[in-house]
């Protein structure tokens, strides 16, 4: 098969491309650097010519509703669009585990973006995920006060991201089938112990205060709203094995 993978070389999407090439397909990776610019649309028709399906794992650093909206509506309602008149046979799209019961910030552009896919005229199916055992590493560095690191309080269940691939690759081999199973880690963990255990990792040894966020996302994920339901798929690689082996 020819996958095509949108945001191939972030977190996630690395290992989704090398998830694609260990089954025995020919990955495409959509980037600027290749001629495709998804928020405009420019060089899709070409980069999707042949394709069997798509894997849709782009994202955005921004913690306001209205440019995740803007993003995701214009980027994956192109990467949709382009894929429906090149014929693609299945769209596949990574999204986050709660989104629906935390609608804020970023999760409402992710809410808006599985309404695009949702409303294509490509068959689809989305993979809810939790995140990454990477959210620890980027807490660390983006929440500051002043010179302190803090540790955000959130109760969340990480799964590993070369899982997400794997699983996304299978799915984008499979049938379109909806909404597929969430997948999460092993365990529930609290994120600021997570930062701790990366910070001290890492050869940081300065004090690194809990912290309770403002506003409704963040409450929602101590209140465990970002968690797995029973029925989800579990991961292997638990938070304290990813952080020894990578």
């Amino acid at each position: 098969m020819r996958i095509v993978v949108a945001g191939g070389t972030g977190t996630v999407g690395r290992h989704t491309v090398g998830a694609v090439r260990a089954a025995g397909h020919d990955a495409v990776v959509l980037s600027r650097s290749r001629g495709v610019d998804l928020v405009t649309g420019e060089g899709l028709g070409h980069a999707l010519a042949g394709a069997d399906a798509v894997i849709d794992v782009t994202s955005i650093e921004t913690r306001k509703a209205s440019e995740a909206i803007e993003f995701f509506t214009a980027a994956t309602g192109n990467l949709a669009a382009a894929a429906a008149d090149a014929g693609v046979g299945h769209f596949v799209l990574l999204s986050i585990v709660g989104i629906d019961r935390m609608p804020y910030d970023y999760y409402a552009g992710k809410i808006a973006q599985e309404k695009v896919v949702e409303a294509s005229r490509v068959p689809w199916t989305t993979l809810r995920a939790t995140q990454f055992h990477e959210f620890a590493a980027q807490i660390f560095r983006r929440a500051k006060l002043g010179p302190l690191h803090i540790a955000l309080k959130a109760r969340t269940q990480p799964v590993a991201a070369r899982e997400v691939g794997s699983r996304l690759a299978a799915l984008a081999a499979a049938p379109p089938q909806g909404r597929a199973r969430d997948l999460a880690g092993p365990r529930e963990e609290q994120l600021a112990d997570m930062v701790r255990a990366y910070a001290r990792r890492e050869g940081y040894r300065g004090w690194v205060p809990t912290l309770n966020v403002p506003g409704p996302q963040m409450a929602g994920m101590r209140a465990g709203l970002g968690l797995p339901g029973p029925d989800a798929e579990l991961g292997s690689q638990s938070f304290a094995e990813w952080l020894a082996a990578d």
